[in-house]
């Protein structure tokens, strides 16, 4: 019992990132808050904060519901035995093989900065573009979009095999066009925690367009908008940051006023129920191979768009995207 006890306490300090952070109190030299360790020992508590906030507040307003983080929570739950560290191997297996294949290296400059980021959020565009576009990769990563209401707890609803194949991806790209490890990390840590801030819930931010500001980044009004499954917003703003990529290939996509966004995914699914948006997809994906005829149209629902039929009566987003603008 003591040990179950030691583990909950120790996954509840990973989770709030106090550690560095009481260490630096502790230790009394702020002068490390100039160094990437100490900023990251800072910053790193931020996003569970804000997340205390956002329940505080869903409470005080009424707006709370215990049943919406059940999806994040589990997935949280087994992706901390599992995925992370799967993830973790992936990128340092990746840097070991391609590092020397690199086909340059930039230095770690705040302007060779610049290029890293714009390479990562490439990076980030593929993986993420991918992991819509190809059914496969889609059984991966629709359990981030299975939660039918938005908050920070959706940063940890993900298929556990999802982090170690974005991974894979990004940290490819990104070394093979010269972005140098320790600069990669650096950008990790940035988009991660800006990754999890544009989760955030109405309860703490109404809007989340963030000024003008918007123009230029990705915020959680954007963000919203991606997890839609109204059709007009479907497969837009894969970019985490920086809006350049979904710019280039015009998936980018403003909130309008006029619509409200409604959540999850477009497969009818139990609402709230950790299997069914864990495993569920992939059930569906199992059962269209087993049912399709030939070996090529079996390979085919693995690796066309979700909603491909080898009916020909297809409901991707692209068709669906068409067909509300004849219907206009």
């Amino acid at each position: 019992m003591m040990d179950f006890l030691l583990a909950v306490w120790e996954q509840f300090r990973s989770f709030f990132g106090f550690d560095s952070l009481i260490q630096l109190i502790a230790e009394g030299d702020y002068s490390k808050l100039r160094t990437f360790e100490g900023i990251a020992a800072f910053i790193s508590p931020v996003i569970p904060i804000i997340l205390i906030l956002e329940l505080v507040r869903g409470i005080f307003y009424k707006k709370f519901s215990v049943i919406s983080y059940k999806i994040p929570f589990f997935s949280y739950v087994l992706n901390a035995f599992l995925g992370r560290f799967i993830a973790i191997g992936m990128t340092f297996l990746v840097i070991g093989w391609l590092e020397d294949k690199a086909l340059f290296t930039v230095p770690f400059t705040w302007y060779w900065f610049v290029y890293g980021y714009v390479i990562w959020e490439l990076a980030h565009f593929v993986y993420h573009y991918l992991g819509h576009k190809v059914r496969l990769l889609w059984c991966l990563h629709s359990t981030h979009h299975a939660p039918e209401t938005m908050h920070l707890g959706v940063t940890h609803a993900h298929f556990f095999l999802e982090a170690p194949y974005a991974d894979l991806i990004r940290t490819t790209i990104c070394i093979l066009l010269g972005v140098p490890p320790p600069m990669l990390f650096v950008i990790m840590f940035i988009d991660g925690t800006w990754g999890a801030f544009i989760h955030v819930g109405e309860s703490v931010m109404k809007k989340g367009n963030m000024g003008k500001l918007g123009q230029w980044i990705l915020t959680p009004s954007h963000h919203r908008v991606h997890h839609a499954k109204n059709v007009e917003y479907m497969d837009t703003n894969f970019c985490n940051l920086l809006n350049i990529w979904d710019r280039v290939f015009k998936t980018y996509q403003p909130e309008k006023e006029h619509v409200q966004i409604k959540y999850g995914i477009t497969r009818d699914i139990k609402p709230n129920n950790f299997l069914d948006a864990y495993f569920g997809e992939i059930v569906a994906l199992a059962k269209d191979v087993y049912r399709a005829p030939g070996i090529k149209n079996k390979l085919l629902y693995l690796v066309m768009p979700p909603g491909w039929s080898h009916t020909g009566e297809h409901k991707t987003a692209r068709v669906m995207k068409q067909q509300l603008q004849e219907n206009k």
